[in-house]
């Protein structure tokens, strides 16, 4: 696995990126959001309703802590962090993007399918990151220019989405803890079709890694939900794209995503009529 060449502006740092520290830092911050999974752990409720734990916060300092050791020079933005305003992030051409802990509902629930999402975004645009599901020993390496591994219990391969033949029933995987009408009237205008759910990131990864050929998300998301995915999905060779086909940027003012679509290709959507002002 090749590492990432590491330039901020014109000026030239002396530390590249290294995915296999990536791979460390992922498992590190598995390791102590494992600790509080396996305890009789509290939940709190952050301003938008959503759940909180004492992994999500561990998740993060030790993410933030060994990211500013390693690249002083790269910015993070985290889900956990300090909230910084758009007048300072909008200079920012290269920065860390990271959810300490995607998932937490599902963490809550103890279903095992929570993640740890770091992602490298250049010019608006993930090209590396790692997604790592520490309940189930799981990870996917990242770099755009280089390729997308799975790493899963110590076997290592090399991903590369192909688009499913004519003919074949298209696999669609949906979020487990965010369905929405939306969603529903979009699968019912798909042809026939396998639906499976999963929680996190991970449906990010079952698209990269050839076991679902459709990720359709059409309720709001945080771009710290998706950056990870974005590079993983893209470095196997597919593309995430808005409900026009155009493919997500990041570092927007409010940190918002809209509606998204997951797959091979965009002529495999546009093939859906996914584009369509019917399909939505």
């Amino acid at each position: 696995m090749a590492n990432h060449g590491d330039t901020q502006g014109a000026n030239m740092s002396p530390h590249p990126i290294d995915l296999e520290l990536l791979s460390e830092l992922a498992q590190v911050a598995g390791k102590g959001i494992m600790d509080i999974y396996a305890t009789d752990f509290s939940v709190g409720i952050k301003s938008d309703d959503s759940p909180l734990t004492q992994a999500d916060t561990r998740s993060h300092e030790i993410i933030s802590a060994r990211l500013q050791k390693e690249y002083p020079t790269i910015p993070i933005l985290s889900e956990e962090g300090k909230m910084i305003s758009f007048e300072e992030r909008k200079k920012w051409n290269r920065f860390w993007l990271v959810d300490p802990l995607d998932g937490t509902k599902e963490f809550v629930n103890k279903n095992d399918e929570f993640t740890v999402n770091i992602a490298l975004i250049e010019n608006h645009i993930p090209v590396a990151g790692v997604i790592y599901a520490p309940a189930l020993d799981l990870m996917y390496l990242a770099e755009v220019e280089t390729g997308c591994w799975e790493i899963a219990q110590g076997k290592q391969r090399k991903l590369e989405i192909v688009p499913p033949l004519d003919g074949d029933v298209i696999r669609v995987v949906q979020s487990r803890s965010h369905p929405s009408e939306a969603l529903t009237k979009c699968l019912k205008a798909l042809p026939p079709h396998e639906a499976m759910s999963r929680g996190s990131s991970l449906k990010f990864c079952l698209v990269a890694a050839g076991k679902a050929d459709l990720y359709p998300r059409l309720g709001p998301t945080w771009e710290w939900d998706t950056g990870a995915g974005q590079a993983v999905v893209t470095a196997a060779g597919g593309v995430v794209t808005d409900t026009h086909g155009i493919p997500f940027r990041y570092n927007k003012s409010n940190l918002l995503n809209g509606p998204f679509f997951v797959g091979p290709d965009r002529d495999f959507m546009e093939g859906l009529s996914l584009f369509s002002e019917e399909s939505m």
